[in-house]
């Protein structure tokens, strides 16, 4: 009894060991890969679309700190001239909660043409946005936008997935301490996720017809403009 003990004891640290090996090289690899194409709004070379990632929306209609502050970088990139077209990626899986709707109407407002915004309504994880990206709405050269904890993943996956993908920072808004050492938590086991998925590369959650980012991003509105 105590020999079989032993064996459970000294197999379970092995898988321990062997799990957090795991964790620290895929998140060294995702980090080294990434950071390195992480530049200023005023660095990142032009392309052909500007992908901004999606976050929570209140039932109202309201954005989320995180997500304002990815769309006012994005907004800022399209004024540059970094690229033409803009992509929304998020959650629309629901009829109740929309945040691609919201993220195109904020950039409607500050008058950009609706043929230049297309929505991709499925962008429901960070795999399925960049996946997509590639498959769906045939870019090759983009520029993300999201927060600094979230851009390596980011990136690292586009690239991995065949897109020349560079990336820009969001602020992080006023959340506490707390609540951004939870991000980076999380962050840290999904970059290891990220790093199998690579690896697999299965399907996104949902595909559907290709929607080519040099035509006209209204192909993708849902609802009458207002």
């Amino acid at each position: 009894m105590q020999a079989r003990s032993k064996r459970i004891f000294v197999i379970g640290f092995l898988f321990m060991v062997v799990m957090a090996s795991f964790i620290f090289y895929s998140n060294q690899r995702i980090l080294d890969v990434g950071s390195s194409y992480i530049l200023s709004a005023d660095e990142v070379p032009q392309s052909e679309a500007i992908l901004v990632l999606g976050a929570y929306v209140s039932p109202d209609g309201k954005t989320s700190q995180m997500l304002d502050k990815r769309l006012q970088v994005g907004y800022d990139l399209y004024k540059k001239g970094k690229a033409s077209k803009i992509i929304v990626s998020g959650d629309h899986g629901r009829k109740d909660y929309d945040e691609v709707n919201v993220m195109k109407k904020f950039f409607m407002d500050k008058d950009v043409p609706p043929e230049a915004v297309f929505m991709d309504h499925a962008g429901f994880t960070t795999y399925d946005s960049m996946y997509r990206a590639r498959t769906i709405f045939k870019v090759n050269k983009m520029i993300v936008v999201t927060q600094e904890f979230h851009l390596p993943r980011t990136i690292f996956i586009a690239r991995e997935l065949g897109v020349e993908a560079w990336g820009v920072v969001a602020g992080n808004g006023n959340y506490s301490d707390l609540v951004m050492l939870k991000n980076y938590l999380r962050e840290t086991i999904a970059r290891s996720k990220a790093f199998i998925a690579t690896l697999i590369k299965p399907y996104p959650t949902f595909l559907g017809e290709t929607i080519p980012v040099t035509g006209d991003g209204r192909i993708t509105d849902d609802k009458p403009p207002k």
